[in-house]
């Protein structure tokens, strides 16, 4: 009789081990398959989002300079009418993240910053000179750089930034959606991302606030 009962808690203790066994292995096949689905997530959204717009700007260029004394100026003048695409871009391969297994948590550490491409096309009228003071390439080179400067602030101005910031922000809200469905926290930057925020008013103060 007691080497049956022996034999009985010997039996139970195998099945409660290869139980525990197979729990755990359970878990943490799980735990590998949502670490590999935010993985994949990330990866599906790793692409450049980008907002296009178009810009005019007409220029008037104009430089003088003396010429045997301030009293005789040489002069020259240029019309620039220029017409530019622009594109506001995020490059979401750069966004430097981790996923933490065993804290069930993924860490954006950092988000990229937008890419601005503006691209000019220059077409120029009226350009005249006098002979002392002739158009050459640094005038070429001036006017593009202050058009572009100004085709900048143009950009920063519309709403063609925000426009970007809104589709970032959407990837983002993938992240939040599922990770929360999951059971996982998102963390950014060293501060979590709190249950309710799940509009993009919310991310925009969470994320954006820098």
């Amino acid at each position: 009789m007691k080497k049956i009962l022996i034999g009985v808690l010997i039996t139970l203790a195998a099945v409660f081990v290869i139980r525990s066994c197979s729990d755990d292995k359970e878990k943490k096949s799980i735990l590998q398959e949502n670490s590999m689905l935010i993985q994949q997530q990330i990866d599906n959204v790793s692409k450049l989002i980008v907002t296009e717009g178009h810009f005019a700007e007409v220029y008037n260029y104009k430089d003088s300079k003396s010429v045997f004394g301030p009293l005789v100026s040489a002069k020259k003048k240029a019309l620039v009418v220029v017409n530019a695409d622009v594109t506001v871009a995020y490059d979401l391969s750069k966004i430097d993240f981790e996923v933490d297994e065993k804290a069930k948590t993924l860490r954006i550490k950092s988000i990229p910053e937008p890419e601005i491409k503006i691209s000019p096309d220059f077409e120029y009228y009226d350009v005249t000179s006098d002979y002392l003071n002739m158009f050459d390439a640094s005038d070429y080179n001036k006017i593009k750089k202050n058009v572009n400067v100004s085709l900048m602030k143009k950009v920063n101005q519309s709403s063609l930034k925000k426009n970007a910031e809104n589709r970032l922000l959407s990837e983002l809200q993938k992240f939040y959606i599922l990770t929360n469905s999951m059971g996982w926290t998102l963390e950014y930057d060293g501060k979590t991302v709190e249950q309710g925020l799940g509009d993009l008013n919310d991310l925009q103060d969470f994320f954006l606030m820098d």
